[in-house]
């Protein structure tokens, strides 16, 4: 087996002063770039369809969304509901902005940016943000407005695998410290996680409606 993480491409950063002192710039190699860029790029585009059927429901109260297509895959339900809208606006606008971010910082790093470890801990408090906000979201989506959205889906996996790589790049550089052994664990798994998380929305999502897909 390998410990190579994704970002395997930068190991440690270039120092400027003590290694605690908060001086070090760190980068990151191709791979967790182009993970940030993919990753972005999947979430943004969601959140511009959604964006886009959100001001045509707006406009005309009996659109119907391209991806509604049964009672249980019901964009529309989802757009229509209070959930939708948690900060006074539609919440993939929200998305539009901090996707085009990532993306941003992605493309920075295969243009060979560093960030001192602040930026990378606010990165990841900004990932972990999302990370919740998806699984209330997948909670009202479930439980409580009874539909599933596809492009909302793609949003949460893309975010999901977001924040648990923005993690994992900050316990191989030592931002966040954990104890050797976890962390060698973490980085020679660093797969299984994000896999362990999204089977485990697949699966709520297969028995919420079991009924319905075996009919």
């Amino acid at each position: 087996m390998t410990t190579a993480a994704v970002d395997d491409d930068v190991t440690s950063g270039e120092r400027t002063g003590d290694e605690d002192g908060g001086r070090r710039t760190i980068g990151g190699g191709r791979s967790f770039a182009w993970l940030l860029v993919i990753t972005g790029a999947a979430g943004l585009l969601a959140a511009w369809v959604i964006t886009l059927d959100k001001f045509k429901l707006l406009e005309d109260s009996s659109f119907v969304p391209g991806c509604s297509l049964n009672p249980v895959v019901s964009c529309g339900n989802i757009m229509k509901s209070d959930q939708a809208s948690v900060f006074g606006f539609p919440n993939p606008m929200l998305g539009l902005v901090t996707y085009g971010m990532v993306i941003a910082i992605g493309m920075g790093l295969l243009a060979g940016a560093r960030y001192r470890p602040w930026f990378w801990l606010g990165l990841n408090a900004g990932t972990a943000f999302g990370a919740g906000f998806c699984m209330w979201l997948m909670y009202q989506s479930l439980y409580e407005i009874g539909s599933l959205c596809l492009w909302c889906s793609l949003a949460w996996a893309a975010t999901i695998v977001m924040f648990c790589y923005v993690t994992l790049h900050n316990i191989r550089h030592r931002i966040i410290r954990l104890p050797e052994g976890a962390r060698s664990l973490l980085l020679e798994f660093h797969w299984m996680p994000p896999v362990l998380w999204i089977g485990a929305i697949g699966m709520l999502v297969l028995t919420r409606w079991w009924d319905f897909w075996v009919s």
